[in-house]
């Protein structure tokens, strides 16, 4: 079987080929993105050097109940604990679940804050391209959902540092690992489209067909997935597919997954008749998914508790 599709966003079907590998994968790797090879280098380089400071240091930017943005080594994914350091950046939440929250950034570093804001702008372009993709694919004007991801859009950057870890989960594992721990547990993305930039280390894998398949990275590509959000939109055209990262015994590594995320008054539902779900609202799932990093929540919220007739 082909592995994870990947597609050129400069190719004359470009619109094509995001359809099928939306409808196919839910997962594909992007070329022909315009992020600029430097802006890439300067984000890996600059994580490098955070994730290297001690972690007393790290935690002077740790989030908190109160504050989501920041340095983190504790999250959940379905409640339970991941193999990995993380550290968010978003915008100043002043109305809405996350109200309060506003970036924080490390003094001993004074090019870190540059060379993030640099890459989350460039991503946020991609994100723009293919969300009039992925409209215009669904039978709706290229702009036709441009007004939820105004100056309201709740987008966020997130830096992901994998440690080395003594006995990981391997590849092969069921969804369920037997024994060791994953990077991250199997999920779906909450939001409309992930744009993520990895390095050479694999690690990402999708499932499809049952079987976990593993997206080898490929040279100059950036990873995009579809979240739950265009999951709805799409009314089950597109599915937002299962993921998770294994952790690794030898060698390090290092992601930077860009959220793409409306505002929290966005209100979605199928683009389609007859729906399959109703409507959602962005600021509520958000906030319950958010809540769930922290601690055991019980039963993660999901698209699938907003179906129609459950």
């Amino acid at each position: 079987m082909r592995g994870v599709p990947v597609v050129d966003l400069e190719s004359a079907d470009v619109a094509a080929a995001v359809d099928a590998a939306c409808r196919d994968w839910g997962f594909f790797q992007l070329v022909g993105h315009g992020v600029d090879r430097e802006v890439r280098d300067d984000l890996l380089r600059q994580m490098h050097c955070f994730f290297g400071l001690p972690r007393e240091v790290k935690r002077g930017v740790e989030r908190s109940a109160t504050n989501v943005w920041g340095y983190y080594d504790r999250e959940l994914t379905k409640n339970q604990q991941d193999w990995k350091e993380i550290f968010d950046v978003g915008p100043v939440e002043r109305v809405g679940p996350l109200a309060g929250s506003f970036p924080q950034w490390p003094e001993s570093l004074p090019e870190f804050r540059a060379a993030i804001l640099a890459f989350a702008e460039s991503a946020t372009r991609v994100a723009e391209r293919l969300l009039h993709l992925v409209a215009h694919n669904l039978g709706q004007s290229a702009e036709r959902l441009d007004d939820y991801f105004g100056e309201e859009q709740t987008s966020f950057l997130r830096l992901n540092h994998y440690p080395r870890c003594p006995k990981p989960a391997p590849g092969d594992s069921p969804t369920a690992p037997l024994a060791g721990p994953l990077g991250i547990h199997h999920h779906t993305d909450a939001g409309a489209l992930t744009v993520l930039l990895q390095d050479n280390q694999p690690g990402l894998q999708v499932q499809r067909d049952g079987r976990w398949h593993t997206v080898q990275p490929h040279e100059d590509a950036l990873v995009v997935n579809i979240g739950d959000i265009v999951q709805v939109w799409s009314n089950d055209r597109y599915r937002a597919p299962l993921h998770r990262v294994i952790a690794h015994a030898a060698q390090d590594r290092y992601s930077a997954p860009l959220f793409y995320n409306p505002s929290y008054a966005t209100n979605y539902a199928p683009l389609s008749s007859p729906p399959r779900y109703r409507s959602i609202n962005w600021g509520e799932f958000r906030a319950q998914r958010a809540a769930g990093d922290y601690a055991d929540q019980g039963t993660e919220i999901q698209i699938a508790h907003f179906l129609l007739g459950r």
